[in-house]
């Protein structure tokens, strides 16, 4: 795509509509035209076959529909599939299908690397390249649902980047998502992760959309966290969870803490204990998750006796708490992984 069109992705219908009449068209052309781009998945000014061709014509030459394309995909086993697609710049984002008996999710990246720095994962080992527009989270799905034919009922935010470090941008992207004339997806079926980013919490409490709020904990003290998660040194643990109570009091919504299991660092029966204490009495839900490994990274992921061990000593102390089920850890799953693989072989067209 031109840099210099505009991208019709990124635009809601109230944008829309004011482009139809900025180039001299009905207002109600704005509707017909966001229903293509963001509902119909159309890619081609072509497909738009109820808008006139003095219109689609018009638009050839100012606009794009905002669609990504495939670098490479692969498929799991579990039939989780994972794209890399690449953005008008030459850079390139990964995202993941995950089908489930009970429907069809994606999982989203919303910046090119990330600046968070955590220990563990592939993503943030270039550091953050730029924030992606509404427009390109968005294709994201539409992309994957084109391409698999099947219908996405619920997003995950948890791909490569932080979102509430591109909060403007995906606070777009959740009401492009949720309009009627979009994909319609209810709010309450996405799920927006953060490593901890308070201020951005404290916000998306304020917006009271209804999302579900997932924090990257993976420590139950400063100390552990302030190692494998830098963000700790800025926003403490104490800080982190007064937000999510006020996130909870606002929305009255259960937060979901995520906590990658990592041997000899945070897996023990003694941490199980501190964590359960630290989260007694907040609405909320733990996700274990044993470490998806990162080749260049020195972390492991414990036993599965380990991890038995660490759910049975929060389950004593009354915390809701799963083992996530692991999905697509044959295709390079973690997030930065295919991205990193594909652009180290410096197959990414145009990668800078």
């Amino acid at each position: 795509m031109n840099l210099d069109l505009i991208n019709l992705m990124d635009l809601n219908i109230a944008e829309t509509e004011q482009l139809m009449q900025d180039i001299g068209e009905p207002k109600y052309r704005g509707r017909q035209l966001f229903k293509w781009v963001h509902q119909k998945g159309a890619v081609q000014f072509g497909e738009m076959t109820d808008l006139p061709r003095s219109l689609r014509d018009k638009l050839q030459d100012s606009a794009a529909p905002g669609g990504l394309s495939v670098i490479t995909a692969k498929t799991s086993a579990d039939g989780t599939t994972k794209y890399l697609f690449g953005l008008a710049d030459g850079n390139a984002v990964e995202s993941v299908f995950l089908p489930h008996d009970y429907g069809c999710s994606v999982c989203v990246s919303s910046q090119v690397g990330c600046r968070m720095g955590c220990r563990f994962c592939a993503s943030t080992m270039e550091g953050l390249v730029r924030n992606l527009s509404a427009g390109e989270i968005y294709a994201q799905v539409m992309g994957i649902q084109a391409k698999t034919g099947s219908r996405i009922d619920s997003v995950v935010m948890m791909g490569s980047g932080e979102p509430m470090d591109n909060l403007d941008e995906v606070l777009k992207f959740i009401a492009l998502l949720t309009s009627p004339d979009g994909l319609n997806i209810g709010s309450r079926h996405l799920t927006m992760s953060t490593c901890g980013v308070v201020p951005g919490i404290l916000r998306l409490a304020e917006a009271n959309n209804q999302v579900t709020l997932s924090i990257s904990l993976h420590a139950p003290n400063d100390e552990i966290r302030d190692r494998i998660m830098p963000i700790n040194r800025k926003y403490s643990i104490a800080e982190l969870l007064r937000a999510c109570r006020d996130y909870v009091l606002k929305t009255n919504r259960r937060v979901t803490f995520e906590y990658a299991l990592i041997n000899g660092v945070n897996d023990s029966r003694e941490q199980a204990i501190e964590l359960g204490r630290l989260l007694k009495g907040l609405l909320c839900h733990v996700n274990l998750i044993p470490l998806n490994q990162v080749e260049e990274r020195a972390y492991k992921k414990p036993e599965p006796a380990r991890v038995k061990e660490f759910k049975a000593a929060l389950q004593a102390l009354g915390i809701p708490v799963t083992v996530r089920k692991e999905m697509g850890g044959d295709i390079d799953a973690a997030c930065g992984q295919l991205r990193r693989r594909v652009s180290g072989d410096q197959s990414v067209p145009g990668r800078r």
